[in-house]
């Protein structure tokens, strides 16, 4: 079974076997309205911890997306190019926004689980 983590960003992650698969978690789509772009990274490209992999685009704003850990992207979802409102009807499903390879899981350990995330937005 998958570990699933949130960040006080408001990104989500599911990990397995040293694979993350990352969005952003329902209550920032619906902070965002509707999406109507999605800027996702390309394979290969190496992030670090809270750098921007990610920018959202919606009705209302831009947005950053934060890489939660180290790591390579090893897939963005290319499906949102041409839906990127599947964000908004299925964030944590078919929505995701990019997996990557962690460099480090210990960076885990600092973020929240689902009860502290539900907590933290209240």
């Amino acid at each position: 079974m998958a570990d699933v983590y949130f960040t006080e960003d408001h990104e989500w992650l599911r990990v397995e076997g040293g694979v993350a698969t990352v969005g952003i978690t329902d209550y920032a789509q619906e902070q965002l309205g509707d999406l109507v772009f999605v800027e996702l990274p390309e394979a290969g490209r190496k992030v670090a911890k809270g750098d921007v992999a990610v920018v959202v685009e919606s009705v209302k704003a831009a947005s950053d997306v934060y890489a939660p850990a180290d790591g390579e992207i090893v897939e963005a979802n290319g499906a949102l190019g041409a839906d990127p409102a599947l964000v908004n009807s299925a964030a944590m499903g078919e929505g995701w926004l990019w997996k990557m390879k962690l460099a480090d899981e210990s960076q885990l350990v600092g973020l929240m689980d689902e009860a502290a995330y539900k907590t933290h937005i209240g």
